[in-house]
């Protein structure tokens, strides 16, 4: 996975839709290679976390790759998706609390019972303190169904008191600014990270929201009318929840969805965001930012959240911002009032009764993404505590499962997959010497970090109970923005992480020019300390290439060694990488899933990451094993082993209705476009499977893309 400068959005090979929850609750076991305990050891991490023990026999077992999996119906020349998972799949149906699984979902359901355990250790300490008391407090409370469910919509009836007495344009914005110093933004996101143009000092970063939906998309499109329409349904039973009357409920909800629509309209779409991330720069001063919304003052919203006023700030999307603030003059205080309202009551939607919780469910993962039944209380408490004490969380993780071993491990590896790059770097044909000697400096600053980070975050100062679930986690939230708005005009900690360790992710970072590698995906079917070489490398190899990559993908490109937005290319080459980068764009726009194209330029960072990620480990792999003779395991070569782990680790099922909505949100190609997607463009490939031009795995050399 890229990630912008700022946040993380989504996973390596898996993805978490906005306002969703991705269900992670226990399901059928999978044929995959036992567990085994002693393969990765307690990491012994010093730490004020207690001590804890993990039983193997209730996690799911490891999914990794066997001879036995293959098709041998299925040629591997014309379907190699078919070929290597065709009979995983079939054994291994989406399970009914979850949207997709395979291979990814997988290793995090055992990174989650993992999880739970701890919470349910820390839940039951005597004494607590530090990360343990935290853990501890947000387990037990959100276990405890009874309290909530008598509480009902009590919890958030003060903040709906609040909104209800707002009687002018001014109140309505007082009200937003004091809402986002507790942490709830509403109309629009904030966050600090890097400044752009100077990637020493954090900048607040402020950027368009206010959607019950995912994508402007989904409110001007013709071909999701439906999916409009059921929102606007849900947005009436929520209303309904907190006790307005069903006439009334249906009235307020249209005008709510007219209200968003409008926002939708001077939105800009994750396309158009994910293929320029300039479109999120747009730095102001706090005076150019009042004259651009006069009835919402950027000046008071700092004051607000009580730190110093910047000297400057990005406003990006400034058409969106001057909407909202003709909206806030035109729009009848009435209607602000549904509006807001439902917005608190939907956020809360999650940790209150079991009412909101099962409508919140209903919609956002019923309807619109297929999933048959919730996923376990516990499931999700874990899914809340990973939204906003996921560090601390990581802090008990790392203890039990994460080794020395498997560190150092990784560490040569991407030490020989940086070497691999490098030369693909240096005997580049289509790049210049001055643009190449560039690429090269930012080769060299690359920063790796494996499993966990090198300092913990301070939790002092928060303070949680076993009182009441709703009000530990807007403790917890209130104290994250507040440590959030402490970085503003700070210089950049480069030690600090955007994940945690506990998650199955990989991610690169542009501002940084860091490639991060949390401890929960250095495991089978990605890392195994047992495997040959060529499955390694062709699982978290490619994975690492994959990271390393998107330093030069078509965004991760306009960044410079110093993680500095600007420009290093020659025109002459940035004409020759847009020329091949648009055969790319060419060649997924012609996959369809459910009679859907994929949409290759919003797909088209994460598959220049393939691409080149997957030429880069085979190369290494290549250098690894030379002199050494081929094992042949289970009558395989090298080669092929390599790519059919690449093949493993993308094996996913999906339901229908999680595919569609992935086509227009997610970066990431649909999972059997990413197995054969680099492969066909890989010679390699064909050599290893003996495939014969005009097979479909065989791109002809005319539109074969060759880029890093």
């Amino acid at each position: 996975m890229r990630m912008k400068p700022h946040l993380p959005r989504e996973y390596c090979l898996g993805f978490v839709p906005k306002r969703l929850v991705l269900a992670l609750a226990v399901s059928a076991a999978v044929s995959a290679q036992a567990a085994n305990s002693s393969q990765f050891p307690s990491a012994g991490i010093s730490s004020n976390a207690g001590t804890y023990t993990i039983d193997q026999t209730r996690l799911l077992p490891f999914n990794a790759f066997k001879v036995g999996d293959l098709d041998k119906s299925i040629d591997a020349c014309h379907d190699f998706a078919g070929y290597a998972n065709a009979r995983f799949l079939a054994a291994h149906p989406v399970p009914s609390d979850r949207t997709s699984w395979g291979s990814f979902d997988m290793l995090e359901e055992r990174s989650r019972q993992t999880q739970q355990q701890l919470a349910e250790q820390a839940a039951v300490n005597k004494s607590p303190k530090g990360v343990d008391k935290l853990i501890g407090d947000l387990y037990a409370t959100g276990m405890d169904v009874a309290r909530i469910n008598a509480a009902g919509h009590t919890p958030i009836k003060a903040e709906l008191d609040a909104i209800s007495r707002l009687s002018n344009k001014e109140q309505v914005a007082e009200y937003i600014r004091v809402e986002a110093a507790k942490g709830r933004g509403t109309l629009f996101d904030f966050w600090v990270a890097p400044d752009f143009r100077a990637p020493g000092t954090n900048m607040a970063y402020v950027a368009q929201a206010g959607l019950g939906l995912h994508d402007k998309t989904y409110y001007t499109a013709a071909n999701r009318k439906n999916v409009l329409a059921a929102y606007e349904v849900y947005v009436a039973n929520i209303l309904k929840l907190i006790g307005v009357s069903g006439a009334d409920a249906a009235r307020q909800a249209a005008d709510i969805v007219a209200l968003e629509k409008r926002l939708a309209h001077v939105s800009l779409s994750t396309e158009e965001v994910a293929r320029d991330w300039e479109l999120e720069y747009n730095p102001v001063t706090l005076a150019e930012a009042d004259r651009l919304t006069p009835n919402f003052s950027w000046t008071k919203f700092f004051q607000s959240q009580g730190v110093a006023a910047p000297d400057k700030f990005s406003l990006p999307m400034p058409g969106f911002h001057q909407e909202v603030s003709r909206m806030l003059a035109e729009v009848p205080i009435s209607v602000w009032q549904s509006y807001l309202k439902y917005h608190a009551a939907s956020a809360a939607a999650p940790h209150l009764s079991d009412a909101f919780v099962q409508e919140h469910f209903r919609f956002y993962s019923k309807a619109l993404r297929g999933q048959e039944e919730k996923e376990t209380r516990a499931m999700h408490v874990l899914t809340t505590i990973n939204s906003g004490a996921a560090e601390a969380l990581g802090q008990l993780y790392v203890k039990v499962a994460f080794s020395p071993e498997a560190k150092m491990r990784m560490e040569a590896l991407v030490a020989n997959i940086g070497k691999a790059l490098k030369t693909r770097i240096e005997d580049l044909d289509w790049m210049s010497p001055e643009t190449k000697k560039k690429a090269l400096e930012k080769w060299t600053s690359f920063e790796p970090k494996i499993g966990y980070p090198d300092k913990w975050r301070s939790w002092d100062g928060l303070r949680t109970g076993r009182d009441s679930y709703y009000d530990n986690l807007q403790a917890l939230q209130k104290f994250n923005h507040k440590w959030t708005l402490g970085k503003i005009g700070k210089p950049v900690e480069r030690n600090e992480w955007d994940t945690w360790p506990q998650v199955v992710n990989a991610y690169y970072r542009a501002a940084r020019n860091d490639i991060v590698f949390p401890a929960a995906i250095l495991q089978p079917p990605f890392f195994d300390p047992n495997a040959d070489d060529a499955t390694n490398y062709g699982g978290i190899g490619a994975v690492i290439g994959h990271e390393m990559t998107h330093g030069y993908d078509d965004q991760g490109a306009r960044f410079d060694a110093t993680g500095k937005f600007e420009n290093w290319w020659t025109p002459a080459d940035a004409q020759a990488f847009a020329q091949r980068t648009g055969q790319l764009v060419k060649q997924f726009s012609g996959y369809k899933k459910l009679g859907e194209n994929v949409n290759g330029k919003l797909t088209l960072d994460e598959n220049i990451a393939d691409l080149g990620g997957l030429a880069t480990a085979y190369d290494a792999m290549k250098a690894a094993t030379a002199g050494k003779p081929d094992p042949m395991t289970g009558g395989l070569t090298n080669d092929q082993r390599f790519f059919l782990s690449w093949a493993t680790v993308s094996r996913r099922n999906m339901k229908d209705d999680e595919a569609r909505l992935r086509l227009s949100t997610d970066t990431h190609a649909p999972a059997q476009f990413r197995v054969i997607g680099a492969p066909s463009n890989m010679p390699a490939f064909a050599a290893a499977f003996n495939c014969k031009p005009g097979d479909r795995m065989v791109i002809g050399d005319a539109d074969r893309v060759d880029i890093w």
